[in-house]
C-alpha cells in the first residue's frame, strides 16, 4: 500500500495529486481525476479581492464536493488584509485546505503584485501567509510557489524557510523560475533542496507525465508527494498508472476506444455541471477533446477539429470517426 502523509488534520495518500491550473482544472476535470485515483485536488485560483467584493464567480469557483476531497480552494492576492478576509468567506464551503498561489507565472497576476511577483518580496509572501493561517483557524494553509523569479537565481528554500515559519502546513515546489513559465526543464534538485531546508511536508511538481517520472521525482527529491499539471491533460489515467506502481499492482493503459468513451464522459460532465447553454459549454469542451486525441496517427488535423465542435453529437460522431481511422490504419498495417 501507497503510504500517507499528513497536511495539517488532513491524511492524504502518497500517491499523486493534481494541480491548480486555471482554465483547465474545472469541478468536471477534478472529479474525473478523481475517479482514476487522483490522491488530493486544488481548485482553479479564485481572486481575493474578487471574493471580499462578492465576485459572482465566488461560488462556483470555491464549491467543494465530497466527491473531490480532499480538496483545497486556491487563492490568489498581493494584500494581506484581503486575503485573510478572503479566506473567511472560503471555509464557509469547508475546504480541506487553502492554498495561496505564488508561482503563477502570467501577466495579469504578475502585474497585480501577487503569483509569482511574490518571489521578489519574500517578507511580503510571509505577511500574507501569516494572515490567511490566522484567518483559517484549524483549516491548513499551503503556498505553491516556484523555483524563483529568475532563471539561475533560485531563492525557493529562503521563500519556504519563511513561509514555514509563518505557519504554513506544506509547500508546494514547482521546480522552474517564473522566466521559464513552462518551457525548458523543471529542476528537481530545487525541490530537493527546499525539502532538506523545512520541516513540514513538501510537493514536487513540474514535468510528471507517467509512473516513471513520478518515481523519479519521488527519488530525487525526498518530497512528500508529487502533484502533476499539464500531465494530466486528456490523461486523467496518469493517476491510476501512478496509484497502481505505488501499490504494486499491474496498470493496462487505456485502449483508444476506452479514451474515447471517457472523452465523451468527461464532454457530458463538463456540460450537465455548466450553467452555459450546449454550444457555449461546448467551447469549454473543446480542448479537453483535443488533448484526448494527442499521439495517435493523424491526431492533428482532428484535434484541429475539435476546436469547431458546438454540440455533443459532434463530439460523438468525430470520437467514432477517430476510432475508424485508427482502426483502417492497423488493418493496412497488417
Amino acid at each position: 500500500m501507497a503510504d500517507t502523509i499528513k497536511i495539517g488534520k488532513v491524511t492524504v495518500s502518497r500517491t499523486a495529486a493534481l494541480a491548480p491550473m486555471a482554465g483547465v482544472a474545472d469541478r468536471a476535470y477534478r472529479l474525473m481525476c478523481k475517479r482514476y485515483g487522483a490522491a488530493y485536488v486544488v481548485s482553479e485560483m479564485v481572486s481575493a479581492k474578487g471574493i471580499c467584493y462578492s465576485d459572482r464567480k465566488t461560488a462556483a469557483l470555491c464549491t467543494v464536493t465530497d466527491e473531490e476531497r480532499p480538496m483545497a480552494v486556491q487563492l490568489f492576492g498581493s494584500e494581506p488584509e484581503f486575503m485573510a478576509e478572503a479566506v473567511k468567506i472560503v471555509l464557509e464551503y469547508e475546504p480541506d485546505i487553502i492554498d495561496i498561489n505564488m508561482g503563477c507565472p502570467v501577466p495579469k497576476v504578475v502585474n497585480t503584485g501577487a503569483g509569482s511577483a511574490l518571489m521578489r518580496d519574500v517578507p511580503l509572501a510571509a505577511k500574507i501567509t501569516e494572515a490567511a493561517v490566522k484567518a483559517a483557524g484549524d483549516v491548513p494553509v499551503t503556498v505553491k510557489h516556484r523555483a524563483g523569479w529568475h532563471y539561475g537565481e533560485p531563492n525557493a528554500v529562503e521563500m519556504a524557510k519563511a513561509l514555514e515559519n509563518s505557519g504554513a502546513a506544506a509547500i508546494a515546489v514547482h521546480g522552474r523560475s517564473r522566466d521559464q513559465y513552462y518551457s525548458g526543464e523543471s529542476h528537481n534538485d530545487i525541490i530537493r533542496d527546499v525539502k532538506q531546508a523545512v520541516k513540514i511536508p513538501v510537493i514536487g511538481n513540474g514535468d510528471v507525465t507517467d509512473a516513471d517520472s513520478c518515481v523519479r521525482m519521488y527519488e530525487e527529491t525526498g518530497c512528500d508527494l508529487v502533484m502533476i499539471g499539464r500531465g494530466s491533460y486528456g490523461n486523467p489515467f496518469i493517476f491510476d498508472e501512478i496509484d497502481a506502481r505505488m501499490n504494486g499492482r499491474e496498470y493496462v493503459p487505456p485502449t483508444l476506444e476506452e479514451k474515447m468513451r471517457v472523452m465523451l464522459e468527461h464532454i457530458r460532465l463538463i456540460l450537465q455541471l455548466s450553467e452555459k447553454n450546449e454550444e457555449m459549454a461546448m467551447h469549454e469542451a473543446r480542448k479537453h477533446a483535443a488533448w484526448y486525441m494527442n499521439g495517435y496517427y493523424g491526431s492533428a488535423k482532428f484535434r484541429g477539429r475539435c476546436y469547431l465542435l458546438s454540440s455533443y453529437a459532434e463530439a460523438e460522431a468525430l470520437a467514432e470517426e477517430f476510432i475508424q481511422l485508427q482502426k483502417s490504419r492497423n488493418d493496412n498495417n497488417l
